[in-house]
């Protein structure tokens, strides 16, 4: 017979059991937990790794450097067409006469130092490529540009070629950021960030602006055009944006080029 004191111990020893059962158990379920979030974080660091390594996060370091995020950059255009023939006295300078809804804005253009790119805009000119085109995007802030010649007006046309980068080093020597300063009035290639990818998209600077030397500079606005530039700059982006369409509205109306 079991008596009252056995069955007290009987009984300690069983709960003592049960709470060693229910302990061990916490602690395998502790130690599957952990392995999972060891694993989870496995996975986030070496993505986070791959996405470093495969260049997802240079944009963010180029934006730092003010780059990238407010560049000129232009979509490419698959090469359905040859670039055009020389045509022009690379000798000479030319005229880009802009007749727009804001305003006449001029530039001279020296061919001795930009031939492709100013024989390339003297014959997209002349077929009237440029006519009646919108100046598709405006930028206030970082960089001070407004950025035309897309026929498509989204920023994701061009003339069906590319033509090769050329003056590049005209604006002096790069920074610690690798970056010099295209000075009001200048007007410049946009690209797709890629050497040689410029086709008919520029961009017109209304303030002096810090980018890579990447960008062709082949133009200088004249007293005239800079004003237009920068009433329409105050007006800002139609959506009150730092980088957008312009609120006030640019459509070329009509382009010539005319050798001077």
């Amino acid at each position: 017979m079991v008596t009252s004191d056995q069955r007290r111990r009987q009984l300690a020893r069983e709960k003592y059991e049960r709470q060693q059962k229910r302990r061990a158990e916490a602690r395998h379920k502790a130690r599957q937990r952990a392995a999972v979030i060891g694993a989870a974080v496995a996975v986030v660091v070496a993505t986070l790794v791959g996405l470093v390594v495969g260049g997802v996060f240079d944009e963010d370091k180029k934006d730092q450097a003010g780059d990238t995020a407010a560049s000129p950059s232009a979509a490419p255009s698959p090469k359905q067409s040859p670039s055009p023939a020389m045509a022009i006295d690379k000798n000479a300078k030319y005229t880009f006469d802009l007749k727009t809804s804001a305003g006449e804005v001029k530039f001279e253009m020296d061919a001795a130092k930009t031939p492709e790119t100013v024989n390339s805009f003297k014959s997209l000119a002349d077929k009237g490529f440029f006519n009646n085109t919108k100046c598709h995007r405006l930028t206030t802030s970082g960089i001070f540009v407004l950025q035309c010649g897309d026929p498509e007006g989204t920023g994701m046309g061009g003339p069906g070629y590319t033509i090769a980068d050329e003056n590049l080093d005209s604006l002096g020597k790069p920074n610690e950021q690798g970056q010099v300063i295209y000075p009001a009035g200048t007007v410049a290639m946009a690209n797709t960030g890629q050497p040689h990818s410029g086709g008919s998209q520029f961009f017109l600077v209304y303030k002096d602006s810090p980018l890579a030397p990447s960008y062709t500079p082949f133009g200088k606005i004249d007293a005239a055009g800079l004003k237009a530039l920068e009433d329409v700059a105050k007006a800002g982006t139609a959506d009150g944006g730092q980088d957008g369409a312009p609120k006030t509205p640019v459509t070329i109306e009509k382009g010539t080029v005319t050798q001077n």
